[in-house]
This record gives structure tokens, C-alpha cells and sequence, in this order.
């Protein structure tokens, strides 16, 4: 597949992620008397992953994230050549789903940005939680999604069942993170909302960047010593 199809797939794909999935939380989250809250959000992750995995894992293999392709990059399931064009697009992708976003939501009278579903911690954390622990969060998480990804995505795993891991694995994740730092384990999403949001968000993205790349990274490593290999 050519690289001009893979990046392309990888921008819709993350703006899908993003307009989808933070969406969700912007503008049906806390709808009155009918909010879907944080389990809604957790499954509108997982689904925007799980539909898009059908629709371009086959283009592109679906990253749509910058974790999940240095992830898998370093767990040798993908090339060098092809990592900053994949990064570039997701996070093009991505604030590309945040601008129609926030033009949508800007369309309700009194709108007010505020924190615009990005992510945080300390007193921009929805349960209050430190750096500390918004940092330990998403290294784990990221990692334990990326392990999820690098095991459904074995050659020796059914094929098929691939996405619907992938994609509820991001929503248990979600369910897990939200009350923590609003869940990232994604830097291009992360990034995305930050733009639109008031200026903490982006002061603290440097944790959205570090801590999702590294527990990616780390998955990346431990999944073929515990699986025994690289298929």
C-alpha cells in the first residue's frame, strides 16, 4: 500500500477519534437529563477504534495514535520510514476532528471552551488526582492497551477478532482513567483538545506526550518476551 493511503487513512482516522470520542464528552456527556457520562464516553472511544479498525486496519493498521505507532514500531511490527509521516497526520487528524468540534459545540449560546475534554491533573483532574498519578495512569494504561494491540494483532491470534479487542480494550481502559486526568494515552488527541482549551491544558501536555510514548514503548519490549516472538 502506497505511503500517500496510509497517512490519509491515518488522518481520518484520528479525526474520526477525536470529533467521535471527545465529542461524546463535549457534547452529550453531561446533556440534561440524558447524559451518557463517563461509561458513554469510555464506549464512544471504543467504538470510534473498533469501527475504524474495520475500516482501515487494511490501509493503514490502524494506529491513530502516536503511542500505538512507536509502540509497535518498537515491538518490530513497523517500519522507521513510515513513523514521523504516520505521526504528522494523526496529529493533523486529530486537530482537524477538534476544530469541527469546537465549531459545532461554539454554535450553542453561552459556550464557554473551558477544559474542551482535554486532559489534566492536579485541579483539572475530574476527581483531583496529582501528576503523579495522572503520569502512572497513562504509563500503564498505554502500555496495557498497547500489549492488548500487539497480542490481537498476532499472526497466531484470530484476525478477525482483532478489532472488537482493540476496541474494548479502549473503552476498559477508559472506564478505568476518565475520573483520573479525563484518560489520553493518546498525545495527538491530547494535543487536539489542548489547542481549544484554556492554557493549562497546554502546560500540562507535556505529560500526555511522555507518559503514553513510554508505556507504549515498554509494551513494545515485553510483548515478544512474553508471547515468544514478533508475529
Amino acid at each position: 500500500m502506497p505511503l500517500g493511503n496510509k497517512v490519509a487513512a491515518e488522518f481520518v482516522g484520528t479525526f474520526w477519534l477525536v470529533f467521535a470520542g471527545c465529542g461524546s464528552a463535549i457534547l452529550a456527556a453531561a446533556f440534561p437529563d440524558l447524559g451518557i457520562g463517563f461509561l458513554g464516553v469510555a464506549l464512544a472511544f471504543g467504538l470510534t477504534v473498533l469501527t475504524m479498525a474495520y475500516a482501515i486496519g487494511h490501509v493503514s493498521g490502524c494506529h491513530l495514535n502516536p503511542a500505538v505507532s512507536v509502540g509497535l514500531f518498537v515491538g518490530r511490527r513497523f517500519p522507521a520510514s513510515e513513523l514521523v509521516p504516520y505521526l504528522i497526520a494523526q496529529v493533523l487528524g486529530a486537530i482537524a476532528g477538534a476544530s469541527v468540534l469546537y465549531f459545532i459545540a461554539s454554535g450553542q449560546d453561552g459556550f464557554v471552551a473551558g477544559g474542551f475534554a482535554s486532559n489534566g491533573f492536579g485541579e483539572h483532574s475530574p476527581g483531583g488526582y496529582s501528576m503523579a498519578a495522572a503520569l502512572t495512569t497513562e504509563v500503564v494504561l498505554t502500555f496495557m492497551f498497547l500489549f492488548i494491540i500487539l497480542g490481537a494483532t498476532d499472526k497466531r491470534a484470530p484476525a478477525a477478532l482483532a478489532p472488537v479487542a482493540i476496541g474494548l480494550g479502549l473503552t476498559l481502559i477508559h472506564l478505568v482513567g476518565i475520573p483520573v486526568d479525563n484518560l489520553s494515552v493518546n498525545p495527538a488527541r491530547s494535543t487536539a483538545t489542548a489547542l481549544f482549551a484554556d492554557a493549562w491544558a497546554l502546560q500540562q501536555l507535556w505529560v500526555f506526550w511522555i507518559a503514553p510514548i513510554i508505556g507504549g514503548a515498554i509494551a513494545g519490549v515485553v510483548y515478544p518476551l512474553v508471547a515468544g516472538g514478533n508475529d
